[in-house]
């Protein structure tokens, strides 16, 4: 029987440690921040006219990519609300709310810069 309730003790334990979020974020992506949206770094964050809602993909890669760094998801993270996770062209996965893939701009120096806003009328701070 003591066999028995140990056998138990380390099933229930290995999966609590499995469920206990490593690996995960447990928070949104993105913060509210004022009227924008921001990475948990405070930066800013961005949506490109040329992805189109919904889609699951994200029109802007290679150098466009080096300018615009997306919102990476990890392994483990879920879609959850308004956030869904699209699929890049080099596998990588990023996040989007509402459909739209989320992007830093590699000029903004720090958090509460907004400096990519209306970049070639394409680019546009994320709003929730």
């Amino acid at each position: 029987m003591k066999t028995n309730n140990l056998v138990l003790a380390l099933i229930v334990s290995a999966t609590l440690a499995a469920c206990s979020g490593h690996g995960t974020r447990a928070a949104a992506p993105a913060m509210v921040s004022g009227d924008l949206l921001a990475g948990s770094n405070g930066m800013t964050l961005y949506v490109f006219d040329k992805d189109a809602a919904g889609s699951g993909k994200s029109m802007c890669n290679g150098p466009c990519a080096a300018n615009w760094p997306p919102l990476f998801a990890i392994d483990g993270d879920a879609a959850s609300g308004d956030y869904s996770i699209v699929m890049r062209d080099d596998g990588k996965k990023q996040w989007a709310f509402k459909g739209k893939p989320l992007y830093y701009w590699a000029k903004d120096q720090k958090p509460g810069d907004k400096t990519g806003d209306g970049f070639n009328n394409v680019w546009h701070v994320a709003r929730p």
